[in-house]
């Protein structure tokens, strides 16, 4: 049976077109080429001229670029300095969640939702984006200083938490939600131990035996990567943390650096399609009241997100300079948000109103704060050369 290939193929060829056509118009102007991407799917996706009319499959394609990233910072992270980060970010990360929680909640329900809908958006709202996070913090940064460590640590303690939320959202309270949590956890040890175990005792002699031919190495990288990523989805994880899981047990290999920079081309281009399809989302003509309140709140979101990182990075006893950049930085909501809203959803837990409301506010925080960090702090896309770095 022959499978008819070019519906994708022109796709994708509109997607990469129009992301380079808009990318150069917005380099001109001197803004984020993050925003091209954003802007090619909202001007030929569903919601615009309709040159991609199902953007749901590029958005599956897209999310092989974030499984990527999540590999790509494992490879880098060494597992005694992961331990001991989680130790330092615990409690700023619970804080801080706690805190935008309190004030999403408020908010709702000053505009009038119901309780249910109101503690959903909180949950939604209160992690930061662990893409667009690590996508804008220069290579050197993230991986050899300590503002790259911080960041990280927490973002991966707020993904924790996320998936947490949604596991409650799809099998409710009570009892059954604290054993799925327990069960998450052992999980999550068993995979570590068993990525750990075949490292040490089928990996690494392998890379010793072949380690010569580059094509061999990059190609068993890549695949230790997504067995994990598979692995972990099938046993109720998320493909990012087994892709995690992967690149840290792979770290303690000479071949690690090696093996992310070849891998960093192909995380960028699947990234192009995860912003493309997080635009082709973007219903404008379709928005209502709550959408507008959603962009209000969006705005007020990113400050109160840039303050109170500040705050609990400054009590931490972090330099000033580093606290208020990472606040800039962790402003955006999550690209959870849409997780959350897909799961409560199904689950007929949230109404349409309060899932335009959280996607409306997830997409301003994603605009605001790409171009205040891009234009303020240094990103590997920066328009100034002065603020260029990778």
């Amino acid at each position: 049976m022959q499978i008819n290939l070019a519906p994708l193929i022109f796709e994708l060829c509109a997607i990469v077109i129009s992301a380079a056509i808009l990318g150069t118009l917005f380099l001109y102007a001197r803004q984020p080429i993050i925003l091209a991407y954003i802007a090619a799917g909202m001007l030929i996706g569903p919601n615009g001229l309709q040159v991609i009319r199902d953007a749901e499959h590029i958005t599956q394609i897209g999310n092989l670029g974030v499984i990527l990233l999540l590999f790509l910072i494992g490879l880098n992270l060494q597992p005694k300095k992961l331990i001991q980060l989680f130790k330092e970010s615990s409690i700023i990360t619970l804080g801080t969640c706690s805190f935008f929680f309190l004030g999403a909640l408020l908010f709702a329900l000053a505009i009038q939702l119901p309780m249910q809908d109101a503690l959903i958006i909180a949950a939604a709202l209160m992690f930061s984006s662990t893409v667009i996070g690590l996508k804008l913090i220069p290579t050197t940064t993230l991986h050899h200083k300590h503002m790259g460590e911080v960041m990280t640590s927490i973002l991966l303690v707020q993904d924790i938490i996320a998936i947490t939320v949604i596991i409650f959202l799809n099998i409710g309270g009570g009892n059954a939600m604290l054993v799925a949590f327990i069960m998450m956890l052992l999980k999550f040890v068993a995979l570590c131990s068993l990525a750990f175990l075949g490292v040490r005792y089928m990996i690494l002699p392998l890379f010793q035996r072949f380690d010569v031919i580059q094509e061999y190495s990059f190609v068993t990288t890549l695949a230790w990567c997504f067995f994990w990523a598979e692995l972990s989805h099938q046993v109720g994880l998320s493909y990012e943390s087994g892709a995690f899981i992967a690149g840290i047990s792979i770290a303690v290999s000479r071949v690690s650096q090696a093996i992310s920079v070849h891998l960093k081309p192909l995380r960028e281009f699947f990234l192009i399609l995860f912003f493309f399809a997080i635009g082709a989302r973007m219903d404008l003509a379709g928005s209502n009241i709550y959408s507008l309140l959603g962009i209000l709140f969006g705005i007020i979101l990113v400050v109160i997100k840039a303050w109170g990182f500040t705050l609990a990075l400054a009590l931490a006893h972090e330099k000033p300079s580093m606290t208020r950049e990472l606040g800039a930085r962790l402003s955006q909501a999550s690209e959870f948000s849409f997780l959350v809203v897909y799961a409560a959803m199904n689950a007929e837990l949230l109404s349409v109103e309060a899932s335009m409301f959280i996607q409306t506010a997830t997409m301003t925080t994603f605009i605001i704060s790409t171009y205040w960090v891009v234009r303020r702090y240094p990103t590997p896309i920066s328009i100034s050369s002065n603020l260029r770095q990778d």
